[in-house]
């Protein structure tokens, strides 16, 4: 086997150090749950009456009994979210599933899953990045009749599967797999898509044209076919260990995708305490598997938004990830995959081109990621392979060794970049990351005067006005967690984009978010400490000039110090009090938020005072 590169030895051990009270204590607690026989022997006889209830006969029988494992089951369905609409089916067929096998399965709870396509650039996006955590505390009220032997979470899009992933670890002694959906069919091809935008953002197309073009790409079951935040969380899951192999991108509605979740079922049975291949979800993922899941997406371009999502989902199995440890990781991987919006093709042709196992079996043959990790079947050793079905069973073959299209996926020793593209971004405006796997060589790094806007409508607004037809740079503050639940700027990106069609030196910075989807215009995004909190981004005036270096990871400010130091900071006034749709309800969140570097959590889970 390929020896382990030297900078991914170094990260792992690094993490491994740096956690090593906290992992302690956190492998401590998850251990000391660990149970003798099934889960809800532990009740009491009026806790099982009540818990098997509402069971089907020969379920109720077993549970009473306590004859065979039971299966919890989180959802996150609901039929407005396109991803996750054929969840609706899932439940019936893991129950269906997990008989045959002698086991039972159970909706243990369900969770909100809002959409991020539906709420961009609306009020409701303030809630987006903290539905995260609610998740997470959702998936525990479900979890906590601790009545289950195993659990499946049933999630996909942005939020969803990071706070599923926080609720399992923390439920760390139970089994977890993951079952995801998988994308829908291709549609309108999203170049075409971001074409129709920016002409709508120009006034060129109507918004009937523009409504056309949208329901054209987002026209079906199943994830959105970009390279966004969604479908990152499925490649994370893969190369973390926690789907079964080559599950991430099977189309919703077909026979393999059934059959993929059926054996999901079964597998989750089989890994419980009381069988022969115990496999709790708390010991499963390690330093390991978080430096695969960093290694994976720089490999892929996946989304900036895991900047964020891994130290938090670190954090909740006490491993201290941080930006260093991104930034280190990107430097050495390659970048593999161009899926939009670093390239014209979406998850569909990825995957039709070799997709996830020829994606694992490259990194593996490069030593770039940790062969030996281990997963919900076996080692990350084994997810080099594909699903098919033989007979109308389900079977596993070796995923192709040649890509089949070299557009879109490459082998490990021909990349499209040396680097996977993120770089943690510092100075004396604070620490961010910039993702410029999608910007040319030439825009990476912009020189310009800076103009400041307290809201992306002002900046829209400015757009409008015809008052940005120049270079600078657009600083974006009052974006971060503690102003408003640090919103993605998203439908910044037709505005910026427009203007360096037009030959302009453009650039963002900003203590918010941008998505999964950022693309071609360079972001120094989630900027910490945020304007909000008395963050350098508070001193910013119009016309400093700024200094965005998305190669060497600086952000430098071209103001004497001292006369920076000595501004007063812009107070935070937002242009509308964080009331309606809920949002007066999240101030707690807002409040308690740590900064974006450390996953912009109110929880935090490294060391005792957790």
């Amino acid at each position: 086997m390929t020896p382990l590169h030297p900078t991914v030895e170094e990260v792992t051990r690094r993490i491994e150090a740096r956690s090593k009270d906290s992992r302690a204590e956190y492998l401590e607690m998850i251990r000391s749950r660990r149970p003798k026989a099934y889960a809800r022997t532990r009740l009491h006889e009026g806790n099982i009456a009540h818990a098997s209830a509402g069971c089907a006969v020969i379920e109720k029988a077993q549970i009473l009994g306590a004859g065979w494992p039971v299966i919890g089951i989180i959802t996150a369905y609901n039929d407005m979210l396109s991803a996750h609409a054929p969840f609706e089916s899932y439940p019936q067929i893991i129950r269906d599933a997990a008989r045959e096998v002698n086991a039972a399965a159970q909706v243990a709870g369900g969770v909100p899953a809002m959409c991020d396509g539906v709420t961009q650039g609306q009020e409701g996006m303030e809630l987006s990045l903290f539905s995260r955590d609610i998740i997470a505390m959702a998936s525990a009220i479900g979890l906590s009749h601790d009545a289950f032997d195993a659990a499946l979470h049933l999630g996909v899009c942005d939020k969803i599967v990071p706070g599923l992933v926080i609720a399992a670890l923390r439920f760390g002694w139970l089994p977890s797999i993951f079952v995801p959906a998988g994308p829908m069919p291709s549609g309108l091809p999203n170049p075409e898509k971001v074409r129709i935008r920016q002409l709508f953002a120009e006034g060129k197309v109507g918004r009937a044209a523009l409504l056309k073009a949208e329901a054209e790409s987002y026209h079906s079951q199943g994830t959105c076919t970009f390279y966004g935040t969604a479908n990152s969380n499925q490649m994370i899951m893969e190369v973390m260990g926690l789907h079964l192999p080559g599950a991430a991108f099977t189309n919703p509605g077909t026979p393999l995708r059934a059959a993929l979740t059926r054996a999901a079922a079964q597998r989750a049975a089989a890994i419980t305490a009381q069988g022969d291949d115990y496999r709790p979800a708390g010991e499963l993922v390690d330093a390991r598997s978080l430096v695969n899941a960093i290694v994976g997406l720089m490999a892929t371009g996946g989304s900036t938004n895991h900047a964020l999502h891994i130290p938090a989902m670190a954090a909740a199995a006490g491993l201290d990830v941080t930006l260093e440890d991104f930034a280190d990781l990107s430097h050495v991987t390659p970048l593999m995959a161009r899926i939009y919006p670093n390239g014209g093709a979406d998850v569909n042709h990825f995957h039709a081109a070799g997709g996830m196992g020829f994606l694992v079996r490259e990194l593996i043959n490069s030593g770039l990621i940790h062969a030996d990790a281990s997963a919900v079947m076996g080692t990350l050793a084994g997810y080099s392979q594909e699903p098919f079905l033989k007979g109308g069973e389900l079977a596993w073959r070796p995923a192709p060794e040649v890509s089949g299209d070299s557009d879109v996926l490459r082998p490990a020793s021909d990349p499209f970049s040396t680097d996977g593209g993120l770089r943690l971004m510092d100075g004396p405006l604070g620490r961010g990351v910039c993702k410029v796997s999608a910007v040319k060589q030439s825009s990476r790094i912009v020189e310009a005067p800076a103009l400041v806007f307290d809201t992306q409508e002002a900046l829209r607004e400015a757009f409008d006005a015809g008052r940005l037809d120049r270079d600078f740079v657009a600083v974006v503050r009052f974006q971060g967690p503690a102003a408003n639940g640090m919103p993605e700027l998203h439908g910044l990106s037709p505005v910026l984009g427009v203007l360096q069609d037009r030959g302009y030196k453009v650039a963002l910075v900003t203590d918010g978010r941008m998505s999964g989807a950022s693309g071609k215009i360079p972001a120094a995004i989630h900027v910490a400490p945020e304007a909000a909190r008395g963050g350098p981004l508070a001193r910013v005036r119009d016309g400093d000039i700024i200094r965005l270096d998305g190669e060497a990871g600086r952000l430098e400010l071209k103001v004497e110090p001292s006369e920076f130091a000595a501004r007063t900071p812009a107070e935070f006034r937002p242009n509308r009090p964080a009331m309606g749709l809920g949002r007066e309800m999240f101030d707690l969140f807002r409040q308690a938020a740590s900064t974006a570097d450390c996953g912009a959590s109110p929880f935090r889970f490294l060391g005792s005072g957790a």
